[in-house]
C-alpha cells in the first residue's frame, strides 16, 4: 500500500482557520481537514480535481 505524503494546502488560512492538506498519490488525490488528521479523508481522480480547480479559476464557487 503506498503511503500518503500529506503537505498543506498554499491557500490554507494562516491562523488555523480553513486547514486543508492534500496527498498525490499514483492516480487519485487525498484532501483531508489538516485540523482533524485521524478524521475523514476524500479521494478523487487526478481528473476530477483538474475540473474542479478548473471551475473554482474560473469563479464558480465564489462566495457573494
Amino acid at each position: 500500500m503506498e503511503q500518503a505524503n500529506w503537505r498543506k494546502s498554499r491557500r490554507s488560512g494562516a491562523n488555523g482557520e480553513n486547514c486543508v492538506e492534500v496527498a498525490s498519490l499514483s492516480r487519485v488525490i487525498g484532501v483531508r481537514d489538516s485540523k482533524d488528521p485521524t478524521g475523514e479523508q476524500h479521494v478523487f481522480s487526478v481528473d476530477a480535481m483538474a475540473a474542479l480547480f478548473e471551475e473554482i479559476r474560473r469563479g464558480r464557487y465564489d462566495l457573494p
